[in-house]
């Protein structure tokens, strides 16, 4: 009953949301209590009233996460009462709650009101019923999908993110609603999800953890036919147990499950588990990853068993946070209660071929990592008592070059237990399979079997609502994925500045509100800060930067030369100014060190009118930052942002890139969308390639983006910094027509929707076609697989390349001329059936190193005894200069997805 407070003690609020249960409702006493401080309640309820049944649908537009990306049913309850709306933070829930029993039968009573209540709720009932984009796949398609994350945003009113990963992981939700896509998501529910940011005086950042009240956020507690509530359980070292219990986010069509430890029967070390997001370290972390992997899928059994929803086909790892989830399911497969209890080759060998891993980290600092000795000690706790621990040891071992024997990787584990993996963008995507090549010996690096899907961004929750009507009354389409979206072109440039200066000017009125309340926590009295009330200017260049603030999203790039920056700032013809935000990780005080950096500078008087530092970024501040700034600032030290997504909300909104090539933009920029800094050779040591980059970014601001927003533009023929001339009607048309370019071609292109496009195409439809071929007949494909795969690993030391030579070429061989290949190969214990035999050839570079290299199958041509073949096929001379070949032997099976899946190769 209720849940137990950990020292902190509850109250008891009264709603009359309808979505939630009343719980223990008896047990409220009633009595005078107004002359009573200071005593605070064990336990806290949320008890509702009934809504009359005229208005009932908004229970259930309150209770959908829908209404976040909504705009008619945001805007519905917002003109029911704006002030108590206001006062929410838009909490449809909190705002429900706050309605008088009287408010609400006086709403009943507004037949104009009521009809547009039920317009509203049978529009969200199509919207969860009728068939979408995915359904138009047919049977060819999974018909369940599980997506497992560490956080999550999709609202400001369920804080359970921290940043960039969190983000996308709420965009691939809602955006896979808004497809049909049949996907479930798992994660935890954080007691105090990520920190609350401030300053100090001397600007040091604070940090703050509220606790979180789940009763008063959009969540239903999973429960049991019999009303209990539905409960997972883990087993711990030294007889412990983690239980928690399972609360459902409904996010439009996706269900999201969030797993809890504060509940009774926990001791105070389990309740802490999913304190707090990324909070502890060691055996708390590790804790936290067992119960999203083994546990989130624990919690999917007991919702398909509950809801009758099919089971999963396909698992999706976002991050190795979740890898657990791999363990759990060889589990499940190997649990000798099983009519037939697989081996452990064949249950991992099963669970490969549906399972999605992505990465999202381009260095290996990133990558969760912990002591083989901690995973050893509690998986002797009995967490998989039929999975071998020295196999899932051999999962996460670094038993590579430059690899930590005494280390598990999580990453690692993921990439082991998933046929298919990806990066977030096309560069990333190189930079992993770098990153992670040692676990391919013997393969080129773009062989190694990592893909990439560029990330996007969910469009309805990030486009503000000004652009979306401006774009339904101008072309009459909302979705930036309507070919109707290209007239923007169309409309008059007058148009396209008039709404630039209204979003700039939200964002103005937001920030000195912010701002203001920021310096009143560092202690400023109110008669000080009246200089506040003119910070910005609605009519100057704007520029944005919103990230987490590790180092090597250099967030102080900017102040390199201050002197230079405040020249920037004060500029007499074409000033800028700048909104900066950002959070840096708790125990990193290198970032913290930089906050204060900034934040030192923005407070001096001659300057702290044109830039500004806001704490506590979030996706409240962000809906507002990201449609305000007229450029959106990222210089991070390339190849090391994996793709990140915030300048593509600015895009989506209008707003121009200043960038680094890196990331998405890497592959997007296209040199009419925005400005390209330009990055050192490598041979710089880390300080002259900041001063190299801070220069160029100095440069791009004074010479081209200032110039160009300030109606002067390039004379006729000129390029980009060219010579310029004042625009003859005060507006700047070159600039219009980069951001109606930005527009029309970079908006689809950045859309979360084109994202789960891509990931069901490239991914999760293989995955379920793996899946589904290794499951039929009772897993006898995926028990064929697992013995070969054990018999070719056994064998493969034996196989080599005994000797390769070739004939038909004379000794001035010419384009167009063919060479046959014959390659001796001693297979072992192996047929040729079990082989694919290749001639790679292409142009030798001086280091005996091919490029340009096209491979073929060379055929068995004779079998020349004791395990020996003959492989033979011919070539042709396709190019001048230098021409090379080599010959190499890799396994070959029908369900392999790539030649280097399992990471065997011999070259000749």
């Amino acid at each position: 009953m209720g849940r137990i407070a950990k020292g902190a003690l509850r109250n008891i609020r009264v709603g009359n949301t309808p979505s939630k249960r009343l719980r223990n409702a008896s047990a409220i006493p009633l009595g005078e209590c107004a002359s009573v401080t200071g005593v605070k309640a064990i336990r806290r309820f949320t008890v509702r009233t009934v809504l009359p049944e005229k208005i009932a649908p908004l229970g259930k537009l309150a209770g959908n996460l829908r209404w976040s990306w909504h705009l008619p049913t945001s805007r519905l309850f917002e003109e029911i009462d704006p002030a108590a709306w206001e006062e929410s933070g838009h909490d449809p829930v909190s705002f429900l709650g706050s309605v008088t029993r009287e408010k609400l039968e006086q709403l009943a009573g507004d037949e104009a009101l009521v009809q547009r209540i039920q317009e509203v709720g049978a529009d969200l009932d199509d919207y969860l019923t009728q068939p979408r984009w995915y359904q138009g796949l047919g049977d060819d398609a999974p018909r369940s999908i599980a997506y497992f994350s560490p956080e999550y945003g999709i609202a400001a009113v369920l804080p359970q993110y921290s940043g960039g990963l969190g983000i996308l992981a709420g965009d691939h939700l809602k955006s896979a609603s808004d497809l049909g896509i049949p996907l479930i998501g798992v994660g935890l529910l954080y007691q105090s999800g990520y920190f609350k940011q401030s300053l100090s005086r001397d600007a040091w950042q604070q940090e703050t953890y509220p606790v979180l009240d789940p009763d008063g956020l959009p969540l239903t507690l999973l429960r049991e036919q019999d009303g209990s509530a539905a409960k997972v359980v883990l087993p711990l070292p030294n007889g412990r147990h983690l239980s928690a219990h399972i609360w459902r986010a409904d996010v439009g069509r996706v269900p999201l499950l969030l797993l809890d430890s504060n509940v009774p029967g926990n001791d105070e070390a389990a309740r802490n588990v999913t304190d707090r997001l990324y909070g502890g370290g060691g055996d708390q972390r590790l804790q936290q990853e067992l119960l999203l992997g083994m546990g989130g899928v624990k919690a999917l059994r007991i919702f398909e068993r509950l809801t009758g929803t099919p089971a999963p086909e396909v698992f999706h790892t976002n991050e190795g946070h979740a890898g657990f989830l791999g363990i759990e399911r060889i589990r499940e497969l190997m649990d000798p209660s099983n009519e037939s209890p697989m081996t452990w080759e064949e249950a991992l060998t099963a669970g490969r071929a549906s399972t999605v891993f992505t990465t999202h980290t381009p260095v290996p600092a990133g990558i969760d990592r912990f002591d083989r000795a901690q995973i050893e000690h509690f998986f002797h706790a009995g967490l998989a008592p039929a999975v071998p621990t020295d196999r899932v040891l051999a999962l996460g071992a670094e038993n590579y070059d430059d690899g930590d024997r005494s280390k598990f990787n999580m990453a690692v584990m993921g990439l082991r237990l998933a046929q298919r993996a990806n990066g977030v963008a096309k560069l990333h995507g190189e930079v992993s399979r770098g990153m992670f090549s040692g676990l391919w010996p013997g393969f080129d690096t773009q062989e190694v079997p990592i893909t990439s899907v560029t990330n996007g961004v969910h469009v309805p929750s990030w486009v503000d609502p000004q652009i979306a009507d401006f774009a339904r009354t101008s072309f009459g389409a909302e979705s930036v994925l309507d070919p109707q979206w290209s007239r923007v072109y169309d409309v008059p440039d007058t148009d396209v500045w008039a709404l630039r200066r209204n979003l700039r000017s939200n964002l103005v009125d937001d920030v000195r509100q912010r701002l203001r309340s920021s310096w009143k926590k560092r202690g400023a009295a109110d008669a000080a800060l009246s200089w506040t009330d003119s910070v910005l200017d609605p009519d100057i260049l704007t520029i944005g930067f919103a990230r987490r603030v590790p180092t090597y999203k250099r967030l102080t790039l900017m102040l390199r030369d201050p002197a230079r920056l405040k020249a920037l700032l004060l500029h007499s013809e074409h000033p800028i100014q700048l909104v900066i935000a950002g959070k840096s990780h708790p125990a990193d005080e290198q970032g913290k060190r930089m906050i204060q950096d900034l934040v030192r500078f923005t407070d001096d008087p001659e300057v702290r009118h044109r830039i500004v530092f806001l704490p506590n970024y979030d996706i409240a501040m962000a809906r507002t930052l990201f449609p305000g700034c007229d450029v959106w600032l990222n210089n991070p030290l390339r190849p090391l942002e994996a793709c990140g997504t915030s300048g593509m909300k600015a895009a989506i909104n209008g707003g121009l890139n200043l960038s680094v090539l890196d990331g998405w933009w890497d592959e997007m920029y296209d040199g009419d969308n925005g400005w390209a800094i330009p990055t050192a050779n490598n041979g710089a040591s880390a300080d002259e390639r900041d001063d190299i980059e801070a220069d160029a970014l100095y440069d791009l601001l004074e010479t081209q983006v200032a110039p160009r927003f300030y109606s002067q533009v390039p004379a006729e023929g000129a390029g980009a910094a060219g010579p310029s001339e004042p625009s003859r009607d005060g507006v700047p048309h070159q600039w219009i027509a980069m951001i109606k370019h930005t527009m029309a071609t970079l908006g689809p292109a950045v859309s979360a929707e084109r994202m789960l496009q891509d990931y069901v195409e490239k991914l999760y439809r293989p995955a379920w076609r793996a899946g589904n071929a290794a499951a039929a007949d009772s897993y006898s494909l995926a028990k064929r697989t697992a013995a070969w795969r054990s018999r070719v690993q056994g064998n493969w030391p034996a196989v080599q390349v005994e000797h390769v030579d070739s004939s038909g070429v004379t000794e001035d061989p010419q384009i167009g001329d063919s060479l046959t290949v014959n390659a001796y190969v001693s297979l072992g214990g192996l047929d040729p059936e079990d082989v694919a035999v290749e001639v790679a050839y292409g142009r030798a570079l001086e280091t005996d190193e091919l490029s340009d290299v096209t491979v073929q199958d060379l055929e068995v041509a004779e079998n020349l005894g004791s395990g020996r073949y003959l492989f033979t096929g011919g070539i042709r001379i396709d190019h001048s200069g230098s021409f090379g070949y080599t010959v190499r032997v890799l396994p070959k099976h029908a369900t392999l997805a790539t030649k280097a899946e399992l990471g065997l190769v011999v070259n000749a």
